[in-house]
């Protein structure tokens, strides 16, 4: 019984592990749950064994079939900790409520796996690591016979690497290429990909660099009658209660058993041969909460009464339902619910399969689409290079069918972290708006907790950061950093300030930004990365020889700090000297943001070498045509080449550009180069 539903479906419906429940209920099993994972024995193995023998496995499976849950407490606890080093389990998207701002620029996929990978690293420094790098520093680990030991790392619902996001799509390559790196450098590296099945043809064009020709895919599949009674039965022992013989088969052949619509008058009932594992999470957790307190032996009587599948399944998607309308429709459940009768179930009472538009499906914004998808009453798949969604499974088609007389159960949210955590979910997915009202709903029900405030002023701030609302985002900051100090949280408070200090950048206030940065490093005096940002913010104030001196501090006390020397290298190049900035370019390849490309570019034209410049800077160009700094950069290579109009349009430019735009300090260069035409 393992549904993979750890982010895909809220929390805060069931609270199992409070009330002594045994079944996990729809969030995904983790490790210390091996004990009641039952019904998935050979799957774990098989998992096992592939995940150690080839650089690449992928798991992939329909949503909720149990991917996560299979390796946390399934596979994990399988692996023979002397022979193997292994990682925490991976995602690619993060939703911590450390102040975004006060990260330098990084690659966020990179990041939220390097976060998943060391949760206790400060924030900052994870996002100046790729992900070789990353693993070149951990400590090596050797077996009992002094060989190096496999390093194990999974990767979890990959499928956000796929998404059709915008915000994602850039650094998707990026992200590929880091862990190509990452699996050619150690030959002991072993990567284990879990992605839902209508994803899996995202991944397959990958699949040959990162597998080389070590590759294995594992097929999740629903579970058997034999394992889901298993299931059931298996996470009781030691409970005091137990099924009376045949009650718990009673119980799965009911789920098994699909009303598919009605054909001369009578009803039509399928048998769908194979129980799906959120279903019988479902239906075990509302069977176990109903029973009387004095049940020890479950009979079939009990199953009947307190184990209906139907009743159970139509009070979970009459709460999905709801709930997503709340968040989307304004609480127009009505809507949703004719919108889903009319547009997913055929006159015959069967599932409709509707096409997908880029923003829009029949008629409904494709944010309320993903919503369903993610609390598992759609399910997408891809047909023909197109995609399509359909009810996710038949016995949905009677409760959608009958709920104009249902009653809208009560919101199934009630503990701020909940609320957090929807909001952290509609962050990921670019929901901005979505993500600030429900951070607001979570900040109203937190009362006196301080820090629960703090958390939710923190990502209040990143959500305005990522809406480009600076001010705003910068009085979060300010409230949650308040907060954090009353707490005596120093490095918290450090990473907030530093968080404004960059957003004062951005806002082009440098000496604001400055001051910010030195309040900063007040607080956590060893943080190197927020000591490179107060160059950065020294050097946007006027002030490269300063800007200079903190980096060669830096880069003393930590020799190979990527973003130190990227910071150094550009300002060098602005400076002209250009032999000094390509030692520093040369230590941090291959050179990925746009400013270093073009930076990089700019020294091989200072040293005479514009061919190779030309080529370097028409490439960024072609990617970056808005970018404030490339441009700039672009229009002194031709002023040295001696092209004065051509460098003169490339400055106006650089003038007019807004992503980004330029700093202050570097539009005065930009004006004299227009003066040229």
């Amino acid at each position: 019984m393992t549904p993979d539903v750890t982010p895909e479906v809220p929390p805060g419906h069931d609270r199992p592990d409070a009330a002594g429940q045994p079944y996990v209920g729809l969030r995904a099993f983790r490790r210390e749950d091996g004990s009641r994972f039952f019904g998935r024995d050979r799957e774990a193995c098989e998992v096992s064994d592939l995940w150690q023998a080839g650089r690449l496995t992928v798991l992939y499976g329909p949503s909720g079939v149990g991917k996560t849950s299979l390796i946390q407490a399934g596979v994990l606890p399988l692996l023979d900790a002397g022979r193997t080093d292994v990682l925490p389990i991976g995602r690619v998207s993060h939703g911590s409520p450390f102040p975004s701002a006060a990260l330098s620029r990084h690659n966020p996929h990179v990041f939220a796996l390097l976060s998943s990978w060391a949760p206790l690293e400060t924030p900052t420094r994870l996002a100046g690591l790729t992900i070789r790098e990353f693993l070149s520093r951990r400590p090596p680990r050797q077996d009992p016979y002094g060989d190096p030991v496999l390093t194990l790392a999974a990767i979890d619902q990959a499928e956000e690497l796929f998404g059709d996001f915008a915000h994602r799509q850039p650094y998707r390559e990026w992200f590929i290429g880091q862990l190509v790196e990452a699996l050619d450098e150690d030959p002991n590296l072993r990567l284990l990909v879990s992605i839902r099945e209508d994803y899996l043809a995202a991944i397959l064009p990958h699949e040959p660099k990162l597998a080389g020709m070590a590759r294995s895919r594992f097929p999740l599949t629903a579970l058997d009658t034999a394992a889901a009674v298993r299931a059931t039965e298996g996470p009781l022992e030691g409970t005091g209660r137990s099924f009376a013989p045949g009650a718990a088969r009673g119980l799965v052949d009911d789920l098994r058993m699909i009303r598919v619509g009605r054909a001369l008058g009578e009803e039509v009932v399928a048998d769908a041969k194979v129980v799906e594992p959120v279903q019988l999470q479902v239906v075990c957790s509302a069977m176990w909460r109903s029973l009387p307190e004095d049940v020890r032996v479950i009979s079939s009587d009990h199953v009947r009464r307190f184990a209906n599948a139907d009743r159970s399944l139509t009070t979970f998607s009459e709460r999905m339902i709801a709930e997503v309308a709340r968040d989307h429709l304004g609480e127009d459940v009505a809507e949703l619910r004719s919108w889903l009768r009319r547009c997913f179930i055929t006159e015959l009472g069967t599932r409709e399969v509707v096409y997908q538009g880029e923003t829009v499906t029949a008629g409904m914004p494709n944010a309320v689409v993903r919503a369903l998808v993610d609390r598992h009453i759609l399910r997408e798949d891809i047909k023909a290079g197109t995609r399509w969604c359909e009810l996710s499974h038949e016995r949905l088609i009677q409760p959608i069918l009958q709920n104009d007389h249902l009653v809208v159960p009560a919101e199934s949210r009630s503990f701020p972290d909940d609320y957090l955590r929807a909001a952290e979910l509609s962050f990921r997915d670019g929901e901005f708006a979505l993500a600030a009202k429900q951070a607001e709903e979570a900040l109203e029900r937190c009362g006196d907790n301080t820090r629960m405030r703090a958390e939710i002023e923190s990502f209040l701030g990143n959500v305005a950061h990522r809406r480009e609302d600076f001010e705003k985002a910068v009085s979060h900051y300010r409230t949650a950093a308040v907060l954090f100090e009353t707490l005596g949280a120093t490095s918290a408070v450090g990473g907030l300030l530093a968080g404004i200090g960059r957003l004062r950048l951005a806002q082009a206030r440098p000496s604001a930004a400055v001051r910010e940065l030195y309040s900063a490093i007040r607080r956590v005096p060893n943080d190197m990365h927020i000591q490179t940002e107060l160059a950065w913010a020294l050097w946007y104030d006027g002030h490269p020889d300063a800007a200079r001196d903190v980096l060669n501090d830096v880069l003393g006390r930590e020799g190979n700090l990527t973003e130190a020397l990227r910071a150094r290298g550009e300002i060098l190049a602005g400076l002209g000297r250009a032999e000094a900035a390509l030692r520093d370019f040369d230590r941090v390849r291959p050179l990925q943001w746009p400013s270093t490309r073009a930076a990089h570019a700019l020294a091989l034209a200072t040293l005479g070498r514009f061919p190779e410049a030309e080529r370097e800077i028409g490439a960024v160009l072609a990617e970056a045509a808005d970018h404030g700094p490339v441009l700039l950069y672009a229009a002194r290579i031709e002023e040295l080449s001696g092209d004065a109009a051509a460098a003169a349009a490339l400055a106006g430019r650089a003038v007019a550009a807004r992503t980004p735009a330029l700093p202050a300090h570097l539009a005065a260069e930009a004006e004299r180069l227009t003066g040229l035409a």
